[in-house]
């Protein structure tokens, strides 16, 4: 049995090929954010179970994404995704009644999203010409954070609006993701 290691450019025609699921999940993060910022939810724990869903989601997106990576870039994504994960099974159970669990559950998450964008954007950007929305991103995201650590005192409705505002700022940078995964599998179909 022979062995033929894959070649750069098609090693980058395989991993940019999907660019529209990407799309897809973006315009689903929008839809989600659509949703919650719709509707009113007056419970600690209906909040905190719609957070610990897309929190979730973020964590296995990231795995997947872990998977197309090599290198110390795949270990990140998925200590990550695993983190995700995590918090958001923390949601469902420990915050229980009390707005301060679930406001301490949000701001972490943001941390460690804000951080992740920021790391993420900086690293790439030799190589990408949209980093600054994954850091703007970022630093939304870790301004959030630290805002919802500091302040103990929150409604629902504000704790809705984090929500709400995770899941729109993670479908912005999966759109601008996909286009320019696009821009990267056109350029490759092309001199392929």
């Amino acid at each position: 049995m022979s062995y033929s290691p894959i070649t750069p450019t098609e090693l980058i025609e395989r991993t940019t090929r999907y660019w529209w699921l990407v799309l897809v999940t973006g315009i689903a993060w929008i839809v989600v954010a659509a949703i919650v910022f719709r509707f009113d939810y007056t419970s600690v724990t209906a909040v905190s179970v719609l957070f610990g869903v897309v929190a979730i989601v973020v964590g296995l997106t990231e795995l997947f994404a872990a998977m197309l990576m090599r290198g110390w870039w795949r270990t990140f994504a998925a200590l990550f995704g695993v983190a995700f994960i995590v918090v958001g099974v923390v949601a469902f159970f420990k915050p229980g009644n009390t707005f301060v669990g679930l406001a301490a559950v949000i701001s972490f998450y943001f941390v460690l999203a804000g951080s992740w964008n920021l790391v993420t954007a900086l690293w790439t950007r030799p190589v990408d010409e949209a980093w600054w929305v994954q850091a703007l991103t970022g630093l939304i995201e870790l301004g959030l954070g630290f805002w919802a650590a500091g302040y103990w005192s929150r409604s629902a409705t504000l704790l809705i609006a984090f929500v709400g505002a995770m899941a729109l700022l993670r479908g912005v940078n999966e759109i601008v993701l996909a286009f320019r995964l696009y821009q990267v599998h056109s350029h490759v179909a092309v001199t392929a």
